[in-house]
């Protein structure tokens, strides 16, 4: 695929700032430290990273719109092209070409493919019914796709052996399946309803939600096919005693309190999952270090401290991810189950409910990723000497990842 010869800032190509008819080459740096400076500019930024519809764009069309980029940043645009168009095909490059290798992402593991794809193994996690084993294939599956996801979209100005690739996947994939097989939630919860004999395996599912994003979802949905309507705090075992206090002292809330509470049990299970597949998917970052850039764009050496910030607040993004799916599926579901048709067809809930989580995952991907620019800055006094001695910058950049 043919790369684009273009000022760069962070390794990551800039859309033109036009002005009526005559091209205004403002610096990239400037343009995208600006872009990205508020968190609503952030969210426009990233609501054009994973919208779906980039997954359609042929190749042919790709190569347009870097072909386009290529040529205003040669001063060699053609007549006619408007503002709008040279923007369409910044957003188009942008969701597909990584920003440090300039080549295609394959189209599961892009952002925008993040919800389409994980849409059947989300299918896969609320089959009821499940054994051990199906419990565990499909987690694998879908932690599978989050490490790559992660990948995929990491700092990639450093190349990473195929060793290590294989090193961080086994580890990424194993600790975060552990920790949802193992969530503290487990054994919390007794269901009560006309169909709470589901044995120790369907409660395990119910319990384990390690996604970032899809699987704080599935133990709700799952109380939602068993029919549970009570709930029943155990007594709390050793080695979960504060989580099982906090639901056991929820019960002195409102309803709707001790709801929003109980959704949370799950949270340091899930948070603990995100991290694990993050940090262990991009450690080569870590040891190695990704390379920072001066305003002019260019690169100024490579620095671990500045690796440690970017998996820092990637990690943090994949923290924050899961918080809607665990407070609006319940919030929705409680109203629309109180609609007459929901009422007379009790078999739509599973699947509506389903379509509530996945909206709210849709929803939640672009406001977690908005907490960070995917070009960050960094004090030059604060990277390593020898940084500060390349450079006469007191600010240098650096690709964050997504």
């Amino acid at each position: 695929m043919a790369s684009m010869k273009v000022k760069m800032c962070g390794s990551e190509p800039i859309p033109p700032v036009r002005s009526g008819t005559e091209v205004s080459d403002v610096g990239s740096d400037r343009i995208v430290l600006s872009l990205q400076s508020s968190f609503y500019g952030r969210l426009r930024h990233y609501l054009d990273i994973v919208d779906p519809r980039t997954l359609l764009v042929s190749e042919s069309r790709l190569k347009e719109c870097v072909k386009l980029l290529d040529d205003f940043r040669c001063g060699m645009l053609p007549p006619g092209v408007s503002d709008a168009q040279l923007w369409e095909a910044q957003k188009i490059k942008q969701a597909i070409v990584h920003p440090d290798t300039e080549e295609k992402i394959f189209m599961p593991f892009r952002m925008s493919g993040y919800v389409p794809f994980g849409t059947p193994i989300v299918v896969g996690l609320l089959l009821p019914n499940q054994t051990l084993a199906s419990t565990v294939f499909w987690q694998w599956l879908n932690q599978s796709h989050n490490a790559c996801v992660n990948f995929a979209n990491r700092n990639a100005t450093k190349p990473t052996p195929v060793s290590r690739f294989l090193q961080g996947y086994v580890g990424a994939v194993t600790s975060a399946v552990s920790i949802a097989l193992a969530s503290p939630s487990e054994g919390l919860l007794e269901s009560r309803g006309p169909r709470a004999a589901a044995g120790p395996e369907m409660r395990e599912l119910i319990n384990a939600e390690p996604s970032p994003g899809l699987c704080p979802a599935q133990g709700e949905i799952m109380r939602e096919e068993l029919g549970s309507q009570q709930v029943q705090h155990r007594k709390a075992e050793p080695d979960h005693v504060g989580l099982n206090m906090l639901v056991q002292r929820a019960s002195k809330f409102s309803p709707a309190t001790r709801v929003l509470i109980q959704r949370f049990v799950p949270f340091p299970a899930v948070a603990s999952a995100n991290i694990c597949n993050v940090v262990l998917m991009r450690h080569t970052e870590l040891a190695e270090g990704i390379d920072v850039r001066d305003s002019s764009g260019n690169i100024v050496g490579s620095s671990k401290i500045a690796a440690k910030c970017a998996l820092l607040e990637t990690a943090l993004t994949r923290v924050v991810l899961p918080m809607p799916i665990l407070v609006l599926p319940p919030l929705v579901m409680a109203f629309l189950e109180k609609l007459p048709l929901l009422r007379a067809h009790q078999r739509l809930v599973l699947p509506v409910h389903s379509l509530v989580c996945l909206a709210s995952f849709g929803l939640a991907l672009p406001l977690a990723i908005s907490l960070f620019p995917q070009i960050s800055q960094v004090e030059v006094s604060k990277l390593e000497p020898e940084i500060a001695m390349a450079t006469d910058c007191e600010v240098v950049t650096y690709n964050k990842g997504l």
